[in-house]
């Protein structure tokens, strides 16, 4: 274990004498004794009023910085070093009041780390406050509601078994439908896949053979009946494994909960039942949906096995583009369904925060978490979230809210947003730049649009803090030295860190993400959609905390000389190079209006087919 991670049993017995008789700030009635009192209670005697020796005069209201001491001495010392932590100095004076007082002022309030921890917080329990990203005044899109699918009827069923596995969920849900194909046949082509190439991707943390053969009975004997549930009835599918599956765990890809078996159903996965879907493989995710690592290795990319998938739906980007399953669910809270279907290559759809109930799903941030399909085409990903979406009447953040989609309508004149400057500065490729002009061959409208120069990174204090506020039990027990990346980027050094940020400071930051909300909505009331390069760090992080929904989708391929990497360069351990470069699929993506998803698909839907590089997959797959 690297760090000094504190644990609960030694605070107890540094803190022993102190916290067994007060733990908690009490009022001055019990302790404020002495001289002064008593000419107060003399003088409440003479003025007839019942008043005990040592207690204050009937109406006194409590006050800050009346209860006894507790915790550890502070020093004027202890508060300069502190001081540097968060850039906050104190003259001397200063710092002798601060430390004077601090025992009574502010130590009682650390009572979850200094204990007696009289209160336990369920894993589910959410913060009192909530985001809520239609800001006040605003009107949440769309207000019509419609679903028309495209008239595609899949074409004639393939001869070969990989033909089929790579087939879109659009095409498989009507050979299923037509009974071209059973599910039974489908879900064992997937299952063969799985067991086949996940010693080369690391993708899979459970196989659910049993569950994945019982529902694809269930479906064929259903649909044989005539009763059809919809798109997605027996088509075989991978969830992320921080969804919660009854019977068979869910590790959230990291050491302490690897054995974690719960007993129930995510609403998610509840939902893809009731919708005929038939679930095939839990699958991985970097260790507490951080980048692609996790106890059982690295997940790695189809198109480039020497790199890992990027994450932290690792396992959901690499099975999908392998054609391991018909269709994925992820994640995201700050890029984790973007970036792996950008180096993967296939379609991840982010919904608005607040469009599918995140009810049995690992909490990382409360404010920030999202549940999104990650498939081989955009008109799939728009199926899968039609059928996950909509309130549970459990996640509060969740709320109702309609899709307006249809599959082949047209596109010309819708209004997309782009930002001059980043088109031509990295991460933005040739692709991203040829993108931009295809949108103009399909009639839509470019629009320059620009954002003000303000450090949006700091809204990474809220990140940081729900997240190790939602890992405190790791951290207090010490079980953060299980995990297999200790570097200074990983989870176990930031949740700890974490403890140090200034309850100030993270309200400031809330207050600061309400500005760049309103800085959102202003430019949206120009446009329709955003057209950005996929992995720019502004808008990964600007889109994910005011909750606006994107869509990434294969736009063309690249050229890499090196593998990429999640995380941050470690000289030690270079990355491998290539000569000559390697060609790999490269994504583009959009920002949609709140709730809009619908446009959003019918806009990426048109790029698609424009691009035309869809349909080439993975060697060796």
């Amino acid at each position: 274990m690297t760090g000094n991670a504190p644990r609960r049993g030694q605070q107890r017995l540094q803190h022993n004498e102190v916290t067994r008789e007060h733990a908690v700030l009490k009022s001055r009635r019990e302790f404020l004794t002495g001289g002064a009192f008593g000419l107060l209670a003399v003088t409440a005697a003479r003025r007839g009023q019942a008043q005990a020796a040592g207690e204050p005069p009937p109406g006194e209201p409590p006050a800050f910085g009346t209860g006894p001491a507790v915790g550890p001495e502070v020093s004027p010392a202890t508060l300069a070093e502190a001081g540097k932590l968060v850039q906050f100095e104190l003259s001397g004076p200063e710092r002798e009041m601060a430390a004077a007082s601090w025992g009574r002022n502010m130590a009682a309030l650390f009572e979850r780390r200094a204990g007696p921890r009289k209160v336990k917080l369920p894993p589910a329990l959410g913060p009192a406050t909530r985001w809520d990203p239609v800001l006040p005044g605003l009107q949440s899109a769309p207000q019509g509601e419609r679903f028309i699918r495209s008239r595609d009827d899949g074409g004639p069923l393939p001869r070969s078994d990989e033909d089929i596995a790579f087939a879109s969920v659009v095409e498989l849900s009507r050979w299923v439908e037509h009974r071209q194909l059973t599910s039974e046949r489908l879900t064992n082509i997937y299952l063969e896949r799985l067991e086949r190439f996940n010693p080369r991707l690391r993708c899979v943390i459970t196989l659910t053979r049993d569950l994945a053969l019982e529902q694809a009975a269930v479906a064929d004997r259903e649909i044989r009946a005539g009763h059809y549930r919809g798109p997605l009835h027996g088509i075989p599918w991978g969830v992320k494994d921080l969804l919660d599956t009854t019977g068979i765990r869910t590790t959230y890809g990291a050491e302490p909960f690897r054995n974690r078996i719960p007993d129930r159903d995510a609403t998610v996965v509840k939902r893809l039942a009731a919708a005929g879907a038939v679930l095939v493989a839990k699958l991985s995710l970097g260790a507490l949906a951080l980048n692609d690592i996790w106890f059982g290795g690295q997940t790695m990319n189809p198109w480039l096995p020497e790199e890992g998938s990027s994450g932290s739906s690792a396992g959901p980007g690499a099975a999908t583009a392998a054609g391991l399953v018909g269709f994925s669910i992820g994640s995201e809270t700050g890029g984790s369904i973007i970036a792996p279907s950008m180096r993967c290559g296939i379609t991840g759809l982010r919904p608005t925060y607040g469009r599918v109930p995140r009810t049995g799903a690992m909490t990382l941030c409360w404010s920030l978490d999202k549940l999104g399909p990650m498939t081989r085409r955009v008109e799939d990903a728009i199926v899968v979230l039609a059928a996950i979406a909509g309130p549970d009447g459990t996640d509060l953040a969740c709320r109702a809210s309609k899709i307006d989609f249809d599959a082949e309508a047209r596109v010309s004149g819708l209004r997309v947003g782009y930002f001059p400057g980043w088109m031509n500065q990295r991460p933005a490729t040739e692709v991203d730049r040829a993108a931009l002009e295809t949108v103009k061959k399909l009639g839509m409208l470019p629009v320059e649009v620009s954002l003000p120069d303000w450090p949006y990174d700091c809204l990474d204090l809220i990140l940081f803090a729900e997240a190790a506020a939602s890992f405190e039990d790791l951290t207090l027990e010490g079980e953060l030295g299980e995990l297999k990346v200790q570097v200074p980027d990983a989870w176990p050094n930031i949740f700890r860190q974490a403890h140090f940020l200034p309850a100030v400071d993270l309200v400031q930051a809330d207050r600061f993400r309400r500005l760049v909300a309103q800085e959102m909505a202003r430019i949206f009331s120009q446009v329709d959609l955003l057209l950005v390069p996929s992995l720019r760090d502004e808008m990964l992080t600007i889109a994910n905390f005011t909750g606006y929904p994107s869509l990434t989708l294969r736009a063309g391929f690249v050229e890499v000389g090196q593998a990429r990497s999640d995380w941050a360069p470690d000289p030690n351990h270079p990355l491998p190079r290539f000569s000559p470069p390697r060609r790999v699929p490269h994504g583009i993506t959009l920002i949609g209006q709140l709730f809009d998803e619908g446009r959003l698909a019918m806009a990426g839907i048109a790029l698609e087919r424009a691009f035309a590089v869809a349909d080439e997959r993975p060697r060796g797959f």
